[in-house]
């Protein structure tokens, strides 16, 4: 495309998902700034510069509705009429998910894998899911609503992996219902190797195919540093990481020397668990261990809390309970990562105990109003 032309489908009014990306860049950290800062009431010393992203280049997942037909399929997603928008040279991708995009589509024609017709209810290849780990290395998923394509994934899939050296993770999902959701609950791995690895801030992290990984890998890689640095100063000897994922901030505040803290992670996922626990064990990190579960629950049976609780919720934030307990629980320092100011200023409300002594922004999703906040909080 022109080198004045960020994306020729939003010039062409084909694709909207990036709604600030006719703002300067500039103006959409201010933004971004000006907001978080008004709904948290952290004062303005508390706050660090915003970390800025590369504005393009820099997701390193894509998430592609399939659609059209076995012989012209399209990548993209569902445009206002049901039919398909072909994003397969998306700018937001990275260099190797943009290069594998058009083999996958190509691929889809070879093994005859029939595009799912939302209206209809007829077709099978819902979703091409691709992440590009930070060594340029591929996991690719087939989201299917049944295994009956299956035996031709396989038989093609060599041929697949000679076009794309860096497909190292192959994997069908099976979601069989017809609901808007972006994967099932089954997983078929296609590959020996079962797991990408994500190498950020010094961490080496496993990722299986239906655990959650930040989408930004600098902004993740920054938000890791930022929380061990952060950490590290209050030297806690007990650590809770609740809502670990595959055990990011766990793993990044904890150690193997005698003064490493003791690191408990807790996550709802068992796949994402399973990736932590073998991060862990193969960094030697003895100190750390993952539990399956309700992070709230966790904390609310627990007999007595740590030095400090690293809480990274999903949007709609830890709710009440947690917070409630957070705030009656004695605990001194809780690190907050959010992804949404609004419920960030409501939890932070529910514990007035404990004050945001720093701040920081990190633009994890550059051309959205979307972002993510680190908090650190300290027992007045």
């Amino acid at each position: 495309m022109p080198a004045d032309v960020l994306c020729h489908h939003f010039d062409a009014g084909r694709c909207r998902s990036c709604a600030w990306l006719g703002t300067p860049y500039d103006a959409q950290l201010v933004a971004k700034q000006q907001l978080v800062e008004g709904l948290v009431g952290v004062p303005r010393e508390g706050w660090s510069p915003p970390v800025a992203s590369a504005a393009m280049g820099f997701r390193n997942k894509a998430k592609m509705v399939v659609h059209g037909s076995a012989e012209e399929p399209t990548l993209g997603i569902l445009g206002p009429t049901g039919s398909g928008v072909d994003l397969r040279d998306c700018p937001l991708h990275t260099a190797g998910i943009r290069a594998a995009l058009p083999v996958l589509a190509g691929f889809v024609t070879s093994a005859a894998l029939a595009p799912y017709d939302v209206a209809a209810r007829r077709g099978e290849l819902k979703h091409l899911l691709v992440t590009e780990s930070p060594d340029g290395e591929l996991m690719v998923r087939f989201v299917l609503r049944s295994q009956e394509p299956v035996a031709r994934i396989r038989k093609h899939l060599p041929a697949l992996r000679e076009r794309v050296p860096a497909l190292v993770v192959a994997s069908v999902n099976l979601l069989p219902e017809h609901k808007a959701v972006l994967e099932g609950d089954r997983e078929i791995v296609l590959t020996e190797q079962e797991t990408l690895t994500m190498r950020v801030a010094g961490l080496r992290l496993h990722l299986r195919p239906q655990s959650f990984f930040q989408t930004n890998t600098a902004m993740a890689a920054e938000l890791y540093r930022l929380g061990r640095a952060w950490v590290a100063e209050s030297a806690p000897r007990t650590v809770w990481d609740l809502y670990c994922g595959v055990g990011g901030f766990a793993l990044a505040v904890a150690g193997t020397g005698a003064d490493a803290p003791e690191v408990t992670g807790v996550e709802i996922s068992p796949e994402a668990v399973a990736s932590a626990t073998l991060s862990a064990t193969e960094a030697g990190m003895t100190g750390v261990r993952f539990e399956t579960g309700d992070a709230t629950a966790y904390a609310v049976a627990a007999a007595s809390p740590p030095d400090l609780v690293v809480v990274n919720p999903p949007r709609r934030g830890i709710g009440p309970e947690l917070a409630g307990w957070l705030e009656s629980s004695g605990v001194d320092r809780v690190l907050y990562s959010s992804c949404n100011a609004q419920t960030l200023a409501r939890d932070l409300a529910a514990m007035p105990s404990l004050r945001v002594v720093r701040a920081r922004l990190l633009d994890m999703f550059p051309n959205t109003a979307h972002y993510e906040v680190l908090t650190l909080l300290e027992r007045s």
